[in-house]
C-alpha cells in the first residue's frame, strides 16, 4: 500500500505574494473577482434546489467549493483562448460569458437552454468553451487537438488549457494526449482539479503517485506544478506565471490544483466516504471566505458590502430559475435537427 497523500499543509504550493498580488489586481479586479465566486455559488446552489424539486433531472456535478480555480484562471489569461473542461462545467461556463438565464434553462430541458435543452448539466458551451464531457477524460484529446490547431496556424498569441479531474489521471487518454502534446511542442495547459475524491474513491488508493504534477509531468518531458486551489491568490500567479510561459516555449504544462468539493461527486452521491468532521474542516478553508477576508482586511470592501454582493447574485440565480420555468419544452419536431451524421 503506497503512503497516504500529503496533507495541504505539508504540500510545497508555487510561490505567491499575496500583498504584492492585491497592489497589483487593484481594488476594482478583485471585487470583480469576488463577484463572479459568488455567482458561481449561488448559481450552484439555486440550480441544487431545482432538481431538488423535481425541475431539473440527468447528472448534476456542482463546483462548490472549487470556484477560486476557474476565476483565477479567467483573471490571468483572459477568456480569447481555447477551454475544455469535464462534466463540473457549470462554473466555467459562466465565467467564459454564457448567462445564468441560458444555463439555468438547460438544466432545465428547456428549448431556451445554452444548447437548446438537449444537453443537460454536462454539455454547457460558449463560443470558446468547447464543451463540457461527460466522459472521463474525454476532455482532453478535444483540449490537445486545440493546441494542435493554434500551432497548426502559427497564433501564439493563445492557449489551450483543458481541466480534469484526479480521476481521469488514470485514464489512457490523459496519457497519449500529454504524450503527443510534448512531442509536437503544444501550447497547451492541463489543469488536475484534485478534490481529493474520483467519485467515491480517494485519490491515494487510485493514482500512483503522490504528486499529480510534479511526479508524472517530467515523464512526458514538461514542467510541473501545484497550486493552492482553495486561494485565489497562489492560483493566480501560477497560473499567470504558466500563461507567459507556455505563450514563450509553445511548450505543454501539467498542473496540480489542490481542491475540495463542499458537496459528493454529483447530486445523488450522499458522501458518506467523508466523516461531517473532516468536511466541516475542509469547508473553514472557502476559497470565498478566503478572499473575502484579504479584501477586508486591505480595506477593499466591508462585510456589509459583501452581503450586498451576495444578495444580487441570489436574485439574479432565483430569477434564472423563473426565466428556466417560464421557457418553453423543446418541440419535439427539431429533435434531429444539428445532429452530425457521416
Amino acid at each position: 500500500m503506497k503512503k497516504a497523500m500529503p496533507k495541504e499543509e505539508q504540500r510545497v504550493f508555487f510561490p505567491s505574494d499575496r500583498a504584492k498580488m492585491i497592489k497589483a489586481l487593484g481594488k476594482e479586479a478583485l471585487i470583480e473577482n469576488l463577484r463572479r465566486m459568488l455567482m458561481i455559488r449561488n448559481f450552484e446552489i439555486r440550480a441544487e434546489s431545482a432538481y431538488q424539486q423535481g425541475k431539473v433531472g440527468g447528472f448534476f456535478h456542482a463546483y462548490i467549493g472549487q470556484e477560486a480555480i476557474q476565476t483565477a484562471v479567467l483573471q490571468a489569461i483572459g477568456p480569447n483562448n481555447w477551454f475544455a473542461t469535464s462534466y463540473r462545467c457549470h462554473a466555467l461556463a459562466l465565467l467564459l460569458g454564457a448567462t445564468q438565464d441560458e444555463l439555468m434553462a438547460e438544466l432545465y430541458g428547456r428549448s431556451t437552454g445554452n444548447a437548446k435543452g438537449r444537453g443537460g448539466s454536462m454539455h454547457f458551451y460558449t463560443d470558446r468553451l468547447l464543451g463540457g464531457s461527460g466522459i472521463v477524460g474525454g476532455q482532453i484529446p478535444i483540449a490537445t487537438g486545440a493546441g494542435f490547431t493554434l500551432k497548426y496556424q502559427n497564433n501564439k498569441d493563445e492557449v489551450a488549457i483543458c481541466f480534469l479531474g484526479d480521476g481521469a489521471v488514470a485514464q489512457g487518454a490523459f496519457h497519449e494526449s500529454l504524450n503527443l502534446a510534448a512531442l509536437w511542442d503544444l501550447p497547451c495547459i492541463y489543469v488536475i482539479e484534485n478534490n481529493l475524491w474520483g467519485m467515491g474513491t480517494g485519490v491515494e488508493r487510485a493514482i500512483s503517485v503522490d504528486r499529480l504534477a510534479e511526479d508524472k509531468a517530467p515523464g512526458y518531458g514538461m514542467k510541473g506544478y501545484t497550486f493552492n486551489g482553495m486561494d485565489f491568490f497562489n492560483c493566480y500567479a501560477g497560473f499567470a506565471h504558466v500563461f507567459k510561459e507556455v505563450k514563450e516555449t509553445s511548450r505543454p504544462v501539467l498542473i496540480e490544483v489542490v481542491t475540495e468539493r463542499f458537496r459528493g461527486h454529483s447530486i445523488s452521491d450522499p458522501g458518506l466516504y467523508r466523516s461531517k468532521d473532516t468536511l466541516k474542516e475542509c469547508m473553514q478553508r472557502d476559497p470565498i471566505l478566503i478572499l473575502e477576508q484579504a479584501l477586508i482586511e486591505a480595506k477593499m470592501i466591508d462585510s456589509e458590502q459583501v452581503k450586498q454582493l451576495d444578495k444580487i447574485e441570489k436574485d439574479r440565480a432565483v430569477a434564472a430559475m423563473k426565466y428556466a420555468e417560464e421557457s418553453p419544452w423543446p418541440n419535439p419536431v427539431t429533435l434531429e435537427e444539428d445532429v452530425y451524421a457521416p
